[in-house]
């Protein structure tokens, strides 16, 4: 809209409504824009002191494909947010708004995603920065088990050979997040049991304009967020950068930091031929840096100093540190070939250097061993807590490592009618190599008066030295085939990897002669095919069943095969003004999951892969947003937004395994950290000045290790406890979370005329709760956190 010579800009909520706030009385002109139709322009007449409701209708535009939509489309896996209703599967989208609507202190993507049906998370160290996320069921472990993308490339730091995210994407510098499941996801592998996120960065603006976010809050929180950007002729730009920092909310036994830094930075480019160009192109160069330092541990607590001090962490962890450093680059080209024809090519290249330096051992004993079974460890419990102790008796490991993911991808587009049959065809092809390179070390310490001294050096290479290599040729293709009333899409994916690991003596830093090489290959055809019925205008079902399949790695023990589901959902979707209901029922059966054995699961740090024999996960997925108070004339708006999850995972084969999650399993043990349920429901109250929000998330306990039967033992998470109380939440266990109802409030004030002025607390009763129970001890969740921070956009 403009308003007096000046451009504002927002974009639409999930139902399609946008909101305009202080815009002077007067005739005021209006542009509505959305990818793939024709612009709609208007003059409105603004009324001081007035709601002025508009519906604006926009016409499709043909079928010719501009470059520069091209470009934007595949960034993205849902597509165009205004049809995200359209796809013959599950797709959810967070939108720019809703994000910032979050009371989200440190830009937690496992908050923001707690708020969709049918996606798990598990806690690590309250802030987010290595998630847990599984989809539909699967595990959750440094979400390893699903698809991570970023403008629509792997983003994992090596997807195949070594798919953990102990780097992840800085969620709070992006415009949307994307989640897709079910048949339609086939074609984003390689893994494709669970489902897809993908995390669109922001986009260079048509006009230049900037946006400037400064928040600080409790424990020293800072937080900054810039962006500039615009198009002049052929040429875009866009440079952005978002600094976040904290001392930490847990205690140190000693005193010290358990926060952290993040730096991260992004630029991009673009150049566009003009729109009568003979041959339609767009470039757009991608170039991203992020640098972390986070004083974080593996080491938990014992049930029984979680009950005195749940936010205390051990002097032993005092030396804790991750250092990583993250490159990207990606170069987009879109062309457009003919009327509905068009040709998307990405070149990118990731590098990911970390070394977590982190305590290893204690009298050389593991930390699992020491915080699960206090009883037998009293020695080394006692030296965790700060006592004096020999040389050499506190371990730790430099986890020393770098991975490089690097490849190119393209898909040809081609969208016709054949006899009034829609055909929306996708053919892909993506070449992928991917390594990650280990070199690590263990130092040895000695605690003296609470403090760690260093006591020996080791020496690099002499804990691990090795190099895990993957080779991949995906391939796929897809039609969504529209017949009056009915959409079909049909699916196949190729994926063809080839594994092989090196390994070296620990003294052979320069590699000259290995110990052991291993090869393995894997190939899978992964079909699929979703089926949609307009059963009303405002009634839209869908079903569709998939293959699931997960490569198992270079890290696999012998005879270990990719893990393979079958995959069905059905559901249905109901719309009309101001109501968004919907829901999905699904069932993966399985026929050999995996589990890997790392320090992140509670194991031992080997990284061999193991199978799990048959498992049966269903569930059902409840989506609800309303606004009671839509179209109605009042000036107050109350939107409503909830979700719920009901999971039932089941093993249904017996068997022995070293993987510590599973242990001894017996038919109809239940999947360790999968909640039976789960949900999260948001309230606002909204005037066009100020908004206020308070919204509660959720779930049921978990179980930490497979089982049958209630969660022994779980802490409630009713009451609240301090450093040095017992609290009033009953005593832990070791079988389980807790289950939790945490209750945040968020209010912005957009009556200044320069910007927004906001203010958010989470968890706002200050409960405290077992959010996990690895990598090794009891872990809480984040406690009472305030951020206020102050927004302008131009």
């Amino acid at each position: 809209v403009g308003v007096e010579s000046e451009v504002r800009r927002v974009f639409s909520d999930r139902l399609g409504r946008f909101t305009l706030r202080r815009v002077p009385e007067g005739a005021q002109p209006l542009r509505v824009e959305r990818l793939g139709f024709a612009a709609g322009t208007d003059q409105v007449e603004v009324v001081a002191g007035s709601i002025v409701r508009i519906d604006v209708v926009l016409e499709e535009q043909a079928l010719g494909l501009e470059p520069l939509r091209v470009v934007t489309e595949q960034t993205r896996i849902v597509g165009d947010p205004g049809r995200i209703a359209d796809p013959t599967g599950a797709a959810h989208l967070l939108t720019a708004d809703e994000l910032k609507r979050q009371p989200n202190a440190f830009g937690d993507v496992q908050q923001a995603l707690r708020t969709l049906p049918g996606v798990y998370v598990q806690d690590e160290e309250g802030y987010g920065l290595r998630p847990n996320i599984g989809l539909r069921g699967t595990g959750v472990e440094r979400s390893s088990r699903i698809t991570l993308m970023e403008d629509g490339v792997l983003i994992a730091p090596a997807p195949y050979a070594a798919p953990a995210a102990y780097y992840f994407p800085v969620a709070a510098r992006m415009d949307a997040i994307e989640v897709r499941k079910g048949s339609s996801q086939i074609a984003y592998g390689p893994r494709t049991i669970g489902g897809a996120i993908n995390l669109v960065s922001a986009t260079i603006p048509q006009r230049t304009s900037w946006s400037a976010d400064l928040a600080s809050g409790s424990e020293s929180t800072f937080r900054g967020h810039a962006r500039a950007g615009g198009t002049s002729g052929g040429f875009g730009w866009l440079v952005e950068t978002f600094q976040i920092g904290t001392e930490g909310f847990k205690q140190l036994q000693g005193g010290g930091d358990t926060g952290f830094r993040i730096q991260d930075y992004l630029g991009k480019l673009r150049w566009s031929t003009s729109a009568d160009a003979a041959v339609a192109q767009t470039f757009e160069l991608k170039l991203g840096y992020t640098e972390q330092q986070s004083d974080e541990t593996y080491l938990g607590l014992t049930d029984a100093d979680f009950s005195s001090s749940p936010l205390m962490r051990y002097a032993a962890s005092s030396n804790d540190l991750m250092d990583n450093h993250h490159r990207q680059l990606q170069l987009r080209h879109g062309l457009t070939l003919g009327d509905g024809i068009s040709l998307t090519t990405t070149a990118y290249q990731n590098d990911f250097a970390r070394n977590w330096y982190k305590l290893q051992s204690v009298g050389g004993r593991s930390l699992n061993a020491i915080v699960d079974e206090p009883s037998s460890a009293a020695p080394e419990l006692a030296i965790l807590r700060g006592g004096d102790s020999a040389d050499d008796a506190v371990m730790l490991r430099a986890n020393n490592r770098e991975y490089r993911a690097q490849g190119v991808q393209s898909v040809l587009g081609i969208r016709s009618d054949v006899a009034g049959t829609g055909h929306d065809l996708e053919l892909g092809v993506r070449l992928h190599r991917d390594d990650e390179d280990r070199l690590q070390w263990e130092d040895g310490y000695r605690m003296t008066g609470g403090r760690l001294e260093l006591t020996s050096n080791g020496a690099p290479g002499s804990q691990a030295n090795r190099l895990v290599e993957a080779d991949a040729v995906s391939a796929w293709l897809r039609d969504q085939i529209s017949i009056g009333s009915w959409t079909f899409t049909p699916g196949l994916r190729l994926e063809s990897i080839d594994f092989t690991r090196t390994d070296w003596a620990g003294d052979d830093t320069q590699r000259a002669t290995p110990t052991r090489v291993r090869e393995n290959s894997v190939t899978a055809w992964i079909p699929g095919v979703g089926a949609a019925w307009q059963a009303s205008a405002a009634l839209p079902l869908f079903a569709g069943v998939h293959r699931g399949f997960a490569p198992p790695g270079a890290g696999a023990a012998a005879g270990t095969e990719s893990e393979q589901s079958v995959n069905v959902e059905a559901g249905a979707r109901w719309t009309r003004r101001g109501v968004a209901l919907s829901g999905t029922l699904f069932r993966s059966d399985y026929d050999n999951i995996l589990g890997q054995a790392t320090l992140a699961t509670g194991g031992e740090g080997v990284g061999m892969q193991y199978n799990g024999g048959a498992v049966d996960i269903q569930g059902l997925e409840v989506g609800i947003d309303v606004d009671p108070l839509w179209g109605q004339a009042s000036d107050l708006r109350l939107p409503i937004r909830a979700s719920y999850t009901w999971t039932s995972a089941e093993f249904q084969t017996a068997f022995e395994s070293d993987y510590e999650p599973w242990g001894t399993v017996e038919v109809g043990d239940h999947l360790p950290y999968i909640p039976s349920h789960q949900f999260a429901v948001a309230a606002a109250l909204e005037r066009a000045d100020w908004s206020i929000e308070a919204s509660v998330l959720g779930n049921s306990s978990m179980r930490t290790v497979a089982g049958q039967g209630d969660v022994s033992g779980a802490r409630g998470a009713t009451g609240t406890a301090g450093p040095g109380t017992a609290g009033t939440a009953g005593t832990a266990g070791t079988a389980g979370t807790d289950g939790f109802a945490v209750v945040h409030l968020n209010a912005q004030f957009h009556g200044l005329r320069e910007g927004t002025l906001y203010a958010g607390v989470q968890n706002l009763f200050d409960q405290r709760y077992i959010t996990a129970r690895r990598p090794a001890g009891t872990r809480p969740g984040l406690p009472r956190t305030l951020l206020v921070g102050y927004r302008i956009t131009r």
